[in-house]
């Protein structure tokens, strides 16, 4: 009895990776065109988990004393929940800090610990990190921030 439970569950896990596995192209043609469904929101939260965390913050508070240079003389990590200026920027912004590094963005010179992660996540797993950032916004920050992105949008065309 206690074998055939093993075995039921290992093909439950099974099916459910091959689910998974069958879902990923469909998940990522998904967030490609703007979607904030709840899958790709969780895929985000995980990845800012992974990725992201350690150095902005489980919560998204950033590294104490953000705004003051560090001994060696970049930026703390700035915190991603409304308290700081995330939501300032507008899409393009965000996503080119976020793949190139904050440098890209910035220029002259500028130095940060922060790299870019255009080589370790895909551009639609960086656009689920960032949609995962916007849940945790107050509804005036993220109109704020969507009112930049589509002005951002229109200076484009």
């Amino acid at each position: 009895m206690r074998r055939a439970s093993v075995i039921f569950s290992m093909l439950g896990i099974a099916a459910a990776g091959l689910g998974l596995a069958l879902a990923w192209p469909w998940l990522i043609g998904r967030m490609a065109a703007g979607d904030t469904s709840a899958a790709t929101i969780a895929l985000g939260k995980t990845l800012y988990t992974e990725r992201c965390a350690a150095c902005h913050g489980a919560g998204l508070e950033g590294q104490r004393d953000w705004k003051r240079p560090l001994t060696s003389g970049r930026m703390p990590a700035p915190p991603h929940d409304a308290s700081g200026h995330t939501w300032h920027h507008p899409d393009g912004v965000l996503f080119r800090i976020t793949k190139e590094g904050p440098a890209a963005v910035v220029g002259r010179g500028y130095q940060s610990d922060m790299p870019g992660f255009g080589n370790v996540m895909s551009d639609d797993e960086i656009r689920a990190v960032l949609a995962f950032i916007k849940t945790t916004w107050p509804e005036r920050e993220r109109e704020y921030q969507a009112e930049m992105s589509r002005r951002e949008r229109e200076q484009t065309q």
